[in-house]
């Protein structure tokens, strides 16, 4: 198993602003690292940072922060996005999304367009995380869907 490298950190405040400042900055992380397939990891780094602002004590408090992490190697990028904790302690993805909602989609994205996903709750809050193969993944490997708390 080989060590996943830290692209890039950022400490963002917990308001709404800052989804496109998540969405800009691992986009020039992962071009700045040579990774050409970059949307998809974007689109779903915005969701988990949009999620935390949302529903964590990391939107609601004056001062609050979300920390975003991207991590690569030749293989997989990652991405974490840590929060300050809610009185929710799953994530949770909906049984059914309706395709006309605003809202609501955020993790079932996660959820089918990642490779695997999961999440930590520590004494600090929750980090959730995703995995997308980059095109130089090797053929026939078939990293299997994590759901649920790893």
């Amino acid at each position: 198993m080989t060590t996943l490298e830290l692209l890039g950190k950022a400490d963002l405040l917990g308001t709404p602003g800052s989804i496109m400042l998540a969405r800009m900055y691992v986009r020039e992380v992962l071009l700045r690292a040579g990774h050409p397939a970059v949307d998809d990891i974007v689109l779903l780094a915005a969701e988990l940072v949009g999620n935390a602002i949302k529903h964590a004590r990391s939107g609601s408090r004056p001062g609050g922060v979300v920390n975003l992490m991207v991590y690569a190697d030749a293989w997989t990028v990652r991405v974490e996005v840590a929060d300050e904790g809610s009185s929710d302690t799953i994530p949770q993805i909906p049984a059914q999304t309706d395709p006309m909602s605003e809202s609501g989609r955020g993790l079932w994205l996660v959820r089918e367009l990642s490779s695997s996903w999961g999440w930590q709750q520590n004494d600090t809050g929750h980090t959730v995380w995703f995995e997308v193969p980059t095109p130089s993944t090797p053929p026939g490997d078939s990293a299997g869907k994590a759901r649920g708390g790893t």
